[in-house]
């Protein structure tokens, strides 16, 4: 298809539209010829405003394409959100031994004139130093003793420890390592086998390995409990959602993010019938924020934040298929107190300031509503929704939820983008890349609890490691560290 200059096709339009204009004027059209060809432009300003939009490639600089690739939200009150990851508190594995020994490097005597220097004193000593590490499996035996009792002639057996119920079993190094690999770091159950193969030399079933997720899913069910009822008290949260395949069916992950809580669910659904199951949102009171998915709407006992972060791709989009000066004022206001409120230590706006801002956004929209082509009116008898393009559909939208749009203004807690959730489901979709799908959702819901608890703690400041080995001892209840 041949490229168009959207530029000269407007000015080509504009131009036939004064023609129309001035004739009209001079009275060389007749009225029934007025009616018709007004009708005419205004149809066609609508099909050049959608033809300009689907002539611009969408990318994740004017689209949620792909939604991952946002920048650093600087108004966020979270001090997590510097983009290098999250920083860990240093406790190491309960199953790691340092050894550590010192050598001494002498001087025998000098390199310069020959001189023995056995006797002579050191002045200092440099040091230098290396790391390395040894993988070192330990097997422990336990021999019960069988005896034969010689006045009732009955045989007696020696009592096996308790966490030794067979006669071959795997200690919490082993499991933790294993359910590391597979959900912290994403590797394929075959190369987890693979691993441990090559580390203790003997080849751990697929069976006894997923055995491993669903004990340490049911461990977390209490963790997941205390931590809904932790994040129902916060005043804001991040919602999200996101898609991922489970027997080769979709299915769908939502998350709920405040502080240092993740939390992550599946289920089929994606609208208000997966949100009334979860049973978050219609519990909580405090200020969901979210992209403007109309499930999250339709619960009006708790306030709403859009995230800016899609507001700004979606304004830039307009501006660069349409070229609407409300659409660039708009960012440009969105923007510039994103960046004040970001600098300032109360992160929000003082009462006079947030009235200046509803009154700039709004007196943008009323300009925004002339530039627009008007929408024709719905024919009688007809069906379904009158067209619109999207800069139309995003206009009626700020329109609408201007609360919502502002809060970030107006609430320190609440910040400008939603990117708290969408982080939190990254490696979701980088785990259905490695493992393309899940066999049975049964092992998706415990990759959801693991992957949620593992953040929660990572958060916390703890390694994976060291979070999945404390599951397992139930150290997490007893430190009341959840």
């Amino acid at each position: 298809m041949p490229s168009v200059n959207k530029q000269s096709l407007r000015e080509e339009f504009d131009q036939l539209k004064g023609k129309f204009e001035d004739l009209s004027n001079e009275g060389k059209i007749s009225p029934e010829a007025i009616v018709l060809f007004q009708s005419m432009i205004m149809l066609f300003e609508l099909l050049i405003a959608i033809f300009m939009e689907k002539k611009i490639r969408k990318n994740n600089r004017n689209s949620s394409i792909p939604s991952s690739q946002t920048g650093k939200d600087s108004t966020s009150t979270d001090s997590r959100t510097n983009g290098k990851g999250k920083k860990y508190n240093g406790v190491l594995s309960e199953n790691t031994r340092t050894v550590e020994t010192a050598q001494l490097a002498k001087v025998k005597d000098c390199k310069f004139c020959g001189e023995v220097l056995d006797d002579t004193p050191a002045i200092e000593y440099e040091r230098r130093t290396k790391i390395d590490i040894i993988f070192e499996k330990v097997v422990s035996h336990v021999d019960a003793e069988i005896k034969v009792c010689p006045r009732c002639n009955m045989q007696n057996k020696g009592r096996f420890p308790e966490d030794m119920s067979g006669p071959l079993q795997y200690g919490s190094g082993i499991k933790g390592y294993v359910v590391n690999l597979l959900v912290a770091q994403m590797i394929s159950l075959k190369r987890a086998q693979q691993l441990i193969q090559t580390l203790i030399g003997q080849v751990l079933s697929e069976a006894t390995i997923l055995k491993y997720v669903i004990q340490l899913y049911y461990a977390l069910e209490v963790w997941e409990q205390s931590s809904i009822e932790q994040l129902l008290q916060i005043p804001s949260m991040h919602v999200d959602e996101t898609s991922l395949r489970v027997d080769r069916k979709n299915h769908w992950i939502h998350v709920y993010s405040a502080g240092d809580i993740t939390l992550k669910f599946l289920h089929p659904k994606r609208g208000l019938e997966a949100i009334e199951e979860i049973g978050i949102i219609p519990r909580y009171g405090g200020v969901v924020i979210h992209d403007c998915w109309q499930s999250y709407l339709s619960y009006d006992h708790c306030g709403h934040g859009l995230c800016g972060s899609h507001l700004l791709r979606e304004l830039t989009f307009i501006v660069d298929s349409n070229g609407y000066a409300w659409a660039s004022k708009m960012k440009d206001l969105l923007q510039v107190n994103c960046v004040i409120i970001a600098k300032r230590q109360s992160k929000q706006l003082a009462e006079q300031e947030y009235k200046k801002l509803q009154k700039r956004y709004r007196n943008i929209l009323t300009r925004g509503e002339k530039e627009l082509p008007p929408i024709p009116p719905k024919q009688n008898g007809k069906r379904g929704k009158i067209a619109k393009s999207d800069a139309h559909n995003l206009w009626e939208r700020l329109k609408k939820h201007e609360t919502a749009v502002l809060l970030f203004a107006k609430l320190p807690h609440v910040p400008f983008t939603n990117n708290r959730a969408e982080r939190d489901l990254r490696m979701t979709k980088v785990k259905q890349k490695v493992s393309g799908c899940f066999r049975r959702s049964l092992y998706a819901k415990a990759y959801c609890r693991i992957s949620s608890y593992l953040q929660t703690m990572a958060n916390k400041g703890y390694n994976p490691l060291v979070a999945i080995q404390m599951a397992f001892s139930g150290q997490i209840y007893a430190d009341r560290c959840e």
